[in-house]
């Protein structure tokens, strides 16, 4: 590996926006890939993903992050071979029963930490690989700014197994 591209891994620019809290409420456009961009959740079949066990475990996990947190709802999201796209919204934690305290949510980050630790755990789990790597140490982040905008997204996350050939994640791509 490069000496210089080693060191500059880790000396990255944030791609988050500066000052912006991201445990408020809102909607999140998120991506999260997979260590080297390894292929590890299914295929992609005449447009269509088809999931093996680990993809549905990562779904599974998806899911479990809303029943686990009440602020949390998931929109349109896909799991394809490589990455899961998905839509993040957090709800204003005051909203509700007035007689309870409001509690601070959870960062973005923090909620995407979850996913990966709990999927890599239980991949790791029931693969008898302990301490493998599953997802690349970042992800990718848009807050999510109007109707329009939201209506792109979800558009996007939905033709996203459709564009799979061509997708700058797939290692296969056609270029």
């Amino acid at each position: 590996m490069n000496r210089r591209y080693n060191r500059d891994i880790h000396h990255r620019q944030s791609i988050r926006l500066k000052d912006y809290d991201y445990s408020q409420a809102g909607a999140y456009f998120v991506t999260i890939v997979t260590h080297e961009r390894k292929v590890l959740f299914g295929d992609v079949v005449d447009d269509e993903m088809q999931l093996n066990e680990t993809g549905q475990l990562v779904v599974d996990v998806w899911e479990w992050l809303a029943a686990r947190h009440s602020y949390v709802e998931l929109d349109s999201f896909v799991v394809m071979p490589n990455h899961l796209h998905g839509i993040i919204v957090m709800d204003d934690p005051r909203r509700g029963d007035s007689r309870i305290a409001p509690t601070k949510h959870k960062s973005l980050g923090r909620l995407i930490g979850m996913v990966k630790t709990v999927t890599t755990k239980q991949i790791n789990l029931a693969q008898g690989t302990p301490g493998q790597r599953l997802w690349q140490r970042n992800y990718y982040e848009r807050v999510i700014r109007n109707d329009e905008e939201w209506n792109r997204v979800r558009e996007y996350i939905a033709a996203n197994p459709t564009q799979w050939e061509f997708d700058v994640e797939n290692p296969y791509a056609t270029s």
